[in-house]
């Protein structure tokens, strides 16, 4: 089984790169087990942020994906839900977020 905690924090600002680009990800959710049915939702110049994620990770093929996990909650109760990220080969899965409404029927 895998379970990690997916966190991303940026805190300093480039010079020759505008303040408005930067965002501060820490995720409120632990992916428990594997993402299912994962498809690509944006590539290329389909990925509208494309200029900062080159700029924070560095340059790749920037594809915006789409799947389905269970999640840990920070109040500890598990769901189904939807999951969107960001990834690039030699770079890998980058900035999670968590779509709602959630998948399954609430226990």
């Amino acid at each position: 089984m895998f379970c990690k905690r997916y966190t991303r924090l940026l805190t300093a600002a480039s010079p020759e790169f505008p303040i408005h680009f930067l965002k501060i990800y820490s995720m409120d959710f632990e992916i428990v087990g594997e993402i299912t049915s994962t498809e690509t939702i944006a590539s290329g110049s389909g990925v509208r942020e494309r200029a900062r994620l080159r700029w924070q990770y560095g340059q790749g093929r920037w594809r915006k994906c789409k799947g389905v996990a269970r999640v840990r909650l920070i109040d500890g109760t598990l769901r189904l839900a939807e999951i969107h990220w960001d990834e690039a080969h030699g770079i890998g899965r980058r900035e999670f977020k968590l779509k709602l409404p959630f998948l399954d029927a609430h226990r």
